[in-house]
């Protein structure tokens, strides 16, 4: 794997690049400049200073691809590249992406708009790109080998297309996927409707779902893994390295999830029932919108949903996979539940004295014990909260929802301070006893006496 100095060195990032526009060769010199960013913290939405106003998407620890206009064209640059990506503090992973980053930069733009977007190849192999859910010419698909060439190493091709509806999309390769999504390579493509009323909400927040299997102590994923993953991520990142979702009090709210790993995810939100507003075939009209608190997000697929921010305070937001709110996991992990290992810890304290047993009531101890653990290794279970441990990893964050935020901060403000009578504590007083049923048969009704 190569990070971005020594690929400098390979002289593949300074080879001469070459664009096509719609599969055809032209000059390379009107390519607009590649952002780059290698920060893995949340990055200000771009505010939209020309053409259709619009809400700009917030990217939960990602950013949004800058454009420009050119003869009434967005153009947009990608560069499909080798990234060295933070998980969480203390773990990296050596991936595929874009522009820097796993997962790639956000792509926004406006319904009716014409984007043409130049992707430069800096992988060691072809790739292209699928724009997942669009509505396109068939030629400008991005499935290698079907609707066009793969992009070779070091070469500039260009998709351009219109963007004939709004909603929220995907993008990723279309060339050796296995490896190459396995690796990173995926982003998020968001439409604004043409109306800059049309279902407008005050905070727009973005989250895609990818999951890696990198073995404890090493830095690539294994991409021929099909099932056992062990690091579920939302934008390549796993809790307590996912930023929280920050908004004001009176806020409409809606969150986009969007799911390229290899399994369903239901996206459970705690204090709060919403609404599921757009799927990838597009808007939920308002009225048939249908209410949740949990959204099962299945593979290769989008949701939205809404919400009104009315209820102060810190609310759990994750994934209902209980594994998939867990590091580092495992099928290999043995259940030590009601098992006596005094003999064997007093062994293994004869060659490893700070041996710390662990498991034989439960896994909560890896939430609190700080313990040496493979480098580049993030716990099962990490990050606190204003009252201990959380006891949560991977799929995991936080809405955070405070008073008199004001709009565009996203800034952490902090734990929340619950009123002391809405806090649960211990219970002092007088408990009452039990119930003790003695004739269970009492309580149900004999449905064969009921007539009709």
């Amino acid at each position: 794997m190569l990070n971005r100095r020594q690929l400098l060195g390979t002289g593949v990032a300074g080879a001469t690049l070459v664009s096509t526009r719609a599969w055809s060769q032209t000059s390379n010199r009107g390519l607009p400049e590649a952002a780059l960013t290698s920060e893995s913290a949340t990055q200000a939405p771009v505010v939209p200073t020309t053409g259709v106003d619009y809400n700009p998407v917030v990217t939960l620890n990602g950013w949004t691809l800058p454009f420009r206009m050119k003869d009434g064209v967005k153009e947009f640059h990608l560069v499909a590249e080798p990234v060295e990506r933070e998980l969480a503090e203390g773990t990296t992973a050596y991936l595929w992406g874009y522009n820097g980053t796993s997962t790639g930069p956000t792509i926004e733009a406006v319904e009716g708009d014409r984007v043409r977007i130049f992707v430069t190849n800096r992988l060691p192999e072809p790739t292209s790109v699928h724009w997942h859910g669009q509505i396109l010419p068939s030629g400008m698909d991005g499935v290698h080998g079907l609707s066009g060439p793969g992009i070779p190493t070091g070469k500039t091709y260009a998709y351009e297309f219109d963007l004939l509806k709004s909603g929220t999309f995907m993008y990723h390769p279309h060339a050796d996927e296995m490896v190459q999504m396995a690796m990173g390579m995926m982003g998020m493509f968001v439409v604004h409707p043409k109306d800059p009323t049309f279902r407008r909400v005050d905070r727009d927040f973005l989250i895609m779902l990818n999951a890696f299997d990198i073995d404890p102590g090493t830095y690539v994923p294994r991409i021929m893994e099909m099932t056992d993953f062990n690091l579920w991520t939302w934008n390549s990142r796993i809790f307590p390295g996912i930023d929280p979702l920050v908004v004001s009090q009176g806020d409409d709210v809606r969150v986009r999830v969007g799911n390229l790993t290899m399994t369903n995810h239901p996206i459970h939100m705690h204090g709060y029932d919403f609404k599921v507003s757009c799927t990838d075939g597009g808007w939920v009209p308002p009225e048939a919108a249908w209410p949740e608190v949990s959204i099962d997000i299945p593979v290769g697929a989008m949701r939205a949903f809404d919400f009104k921010a009315d209820h102060l305070g810190d609310w759990a937001i994750h994934c209902h996979k209980s594994h998939h709110t867990m590091n580092a996991m495992g099928h290999d992990i043995p259940t030590f539940i009601g098992a006596d290992k005094t003999a064997v810890t007093q062994k293994i304290r004869q060659v490893q004295p700070e041996y710390m047993p662990m498991g034989t009531a439960g896994m909560a101890d890896m939430g609190k014990m700080e313990m040496p653990i493979p480098k580049n290794t993030v716990p099962m279970m990490n990050g606190w909260g204003k009252y201990g441990p959380i006891e949560m990893g991977g799929m995991f964050s936080v809405v955070k929802v405070r008073q008199g935020i004001a709009a565009g901060d996203y800034s952490d403000p902090g734990w929340y301070d619950s009123p002391p009578e809405t806090t649960v504590a211990e219970w002092t007083g007088d408990v009452p006893a039990p119930v003790e049923v003695t004739d269970a048969a009492t309580h149900y009704t004999d449905l064969s006496k009921i007539s009709g």
